[in-house]
C-alpha cells in the first residue's frame, strides 16, 4: 500500500508544481494587461486632446469630415534645417458642436450610446452608472475616460453638467427637439 501512496503525492507534488508554473505565469500576464490597458486608456485620452486641441486651432468652427478642408500652415523656426519648409496641421473633430437640426447619428458610436443613456435616464446620472451600462467595465480607467466623454459632450452643447459630476441631456437641444415638426 506504501507504494500506491508514494505515487499519489508524487503525482501531487508534479501537478503542484504546474499549477505554480500556471499561477506565476497568469500573474505575470495580469500585469502586463493591467498596464497596456493602462497605457491604452492614456492613448485614447491623448488622441482626443490632441484633436480638440487641433479644433481650437482651427478658429473653433466645427468640421463634420475626418480631415480639416483648409488645414493652417505654419512656418518652420528660422535657422532649422527645414527652413523655408511649412508643416500641415490637419486635425479631427470627431463631437462637433451641436446645432438646432443635428441629429446624435453625426457622433461617433460611443458618444451616441452615452448620449442615449443620459437621454433615457430618470434623472441627472454620473460616469460610474454610464460606463456599464455601455458595456464597458467598471474600472477607474473606463470611468474616467467616459467623464472626459462626457464632459465635452457638455462642451459642445450636447449635455448639461448640472452640478460637478452629474450629466443631462441639454436643455436647448431637447427644447430644440421637441418643438420640431
Amino acid at each position: 500500500m506504501g507504494s500506491l501512496f508514494e505515487a499519489i503525492e508524487a503525482e501531487e507534488a508534479e501537478v503542484r508544481e504546474r499549477v505554480e508554473q500556471l499561477e506565476a505565469r497568469l500573474a505575470e500576464l495580469t500585469e502586463r494587461l493591467v498596464a497596456e490597458r493602462e497605457r491604452l486608456s492614456r492613448l485614447v485620452i491623448t488622441r482626443e486632446t490632441v484633436g480638440e486641441l487641433l479644433a481650437r486651432m482651427t478658429d473653433g468652427s466645427a468640421v463634420n469630415g475626418p480631415v480639416l478642408e483648409t488645414p493652417p500652415t505654419a512656418a518652420v523656426e528660422e535657422g532649422s534645417p527645414f527652413e523655408g519648409a511649412e508643416r500641415r496641421v490637419v486635425g479631427l473633430l470627431s463631437v462637433p458642436k451641436w446645432q438646432p437640426g443635428m441629429e446624435a447619428s453625426v457622433l461617433p458610436r460611443v458618444y451616441q450610446d452615452i448620449l442615449e443613456v443620459v437621454d433615457d435616464a430618470p434623472g441627472p446620472v454620473r460616469a460610474k452608472q454610464i460606463v456599464p451600462r455601455i458595456g464597458l467595465p467598471v474600472e477607474n480607467g473606463k470611468i474616467e475616460v467616459t467623464r472626459s466623454k462626457l464632459k465635452r459632450l457638455v462642451v459642445r452643447g450636447w449635455l448639461d453638467e448640472t452640478t460637478p459630476g452629474l450629466f443631462t441631456p441639454s436643455r436647448i437641444r431637447k427644447t430644440h427637439s421637441s418643438n420640431s415638426p
